[in-house]
């Protein structure tokens, strides 16, 4: 976790500047290779809520996706509001949130109209987008992840086919809306053109429908996008995503995680990077290079494991021997393939075996794990319908 002497705080003058903070994507509630990953969420959390304390920050954005599921679960539910409850009630923040795609819209909004009173600004509605929150010199127009036919009835035009057709209407209404006096922020939970994306991202992909082009949101001082888990997903000067303050997944290994600081007067956006309670690893390596103690011991027990195994021999029980040196390994492929399932029958092979025992040893040589016992027993029950049947023989 990071401490409040290692940040800079800043004190700022009285003005009617805005700064704020960034996040995104919680997805509280999400799993690594059936790993929970509550424990990396609430360091996270703590981490973000001591940077916002010493950035002096006025408010805090959240730019969708605040749980994994749209029926999310009673502890999730519980570790989400614990987090809600700290920054607005306890910390007195704004909140500034959105639904995003893993968020069920009704669900989320339960409550949120008296909200209000302590100023967390929830929307969850299409239709919310076009009444901007108004904080010191800002305008926040929030909009939430939506389906293409909920413009289409907010607007009444059904012509409207694509993404950026719609996206090119949601603007100009918008900006119909502008206090020429204000700066101008869009909060949103789309694909943005030219972004790309990592393995844990559920793709934007609705009826085919086109990412959003960029050029359409140039109109705003600050774009805080939500959706993309990696802060890299695009290069722009003041349109960002926040990505997800967790490593979801292998492809996130290399990926920093952080948020961003912006002031609106005069523009400014900084990255302040987090630090994984539990980082993920990718090794390249041969069995023997895994389990000599020089590797091993310097991978902390409690952080994830990708191993990407260079031998192409098989080895017997492998999952079970690497977990013994990696409680976490979370997945196991093979970077030169494997030698050849294939027995020889000139020694000795495999052929007279129980087909139940064919079943385990090929399975197991193929996952590099054993059967489940209740894989074990649909196969058996397998067999013995086949027996029934006269249609099953041994040799």
């Amino acid at each position: 976790m990071i401490k409040l002497n290692e940040l800079t705080f800043e004190k700022r003058t009285g003005g009617n500047e805005m700064r704020f903070l960034h996040t995104a994507d919680w997805h509280i509630g999400k799993k690594l290779h059936g790993f929970d990953l509550l424990a990396e969420q609430k360091d996270a959390f703590c981490q973000i809520k001591q940077i916002a304390a010493a950035q002096n920050v006025d408010a805090i954005v959240i730019a969708g996706d605040l749980y994994d599921r749209a029926v999310a679960s009673e502890d999730s539910v519980a570790v989400l509001n614990k987090m809600l409850k700290e920054l607005n009630l306890e910390e007195k923040y704004p909140l500034l949130a959105i639904s995003g795609n893993h968020d069920s819209a009704i669900r989320l909004e339960t409550g949120s109209e008296w909200y209000t009173a302590t100023e967390f600004y929830l929307k969850t509605k299409f239709s919310d987008a076009f009444e901007p929150v108004t904080l010191n010199d800002t305008q926040f127009f929030m909009l939430p992840y939506f389906q293409p036919q909920m413009a289409r009835n907010y607007f009444q035009d059904e012509s409207l086919k694509n993404l950026p057709e719609i996206m090119e209407k949601v603007a100009a209404a918008m900006v119909q809306e502008f206090d020429p006096t204000k700066k101008h922020v869009l909060i949103a939970h789309f694909f943005a053109a030219g972004s790309s994306h990592t393995d844990s991202e559920t793709m934007l992909e609705v009826g085919g429908l086109n990412p959003v082009p960029v050029d359409l949101l140039e109109e705003f001082d600050y774009v805080a996008l939500g959706h993309l888990h990696d802060k890299n997903a695009l290069k722009h000067p003041f349109i960002h995503y926040a990505g997800s303050p967790v490593k979801f997944s292998i492809s996130e290994a290399e990926t920093q995680k952080g948020v961003w600081i912006v002031d609106t007067d005069p523009y400014q956006a900084k990255w302040i990077p987090l630090k994984p309670l539990n980082d993920i690893h990718v090794l390249e390596n041969s069995f023997a290079e895994l389990t000599d103690p020089k590797l091993y011991r310097a991978i902390p027990a409690d952080d994830y494991v990708a191993v990407r195994l260079t031998d192409r021999a098989v080895i017997d029980d492998i999952m079970n021997k690497l977990r013994h040196y990696y409680p976490r390994i979370i997945s196991l492929s093979r970077v030169n393939g494997r030698e050849s399932l294939i027995a020889d029958e000139n020694n000795g092979g495999q052929v007279n075996l129980d087909p139940l025992e064919l079943f385990e040893s090929f399975f197991e040589k193929m996952t590099d794990e054993k059967p489940t016992q209740l894989q074990e027993q649909i196969v058996q029950e397998s067999f013995e319908e086949l027996q029934k049947g006269d249609t099953y023989e041994t040799n």
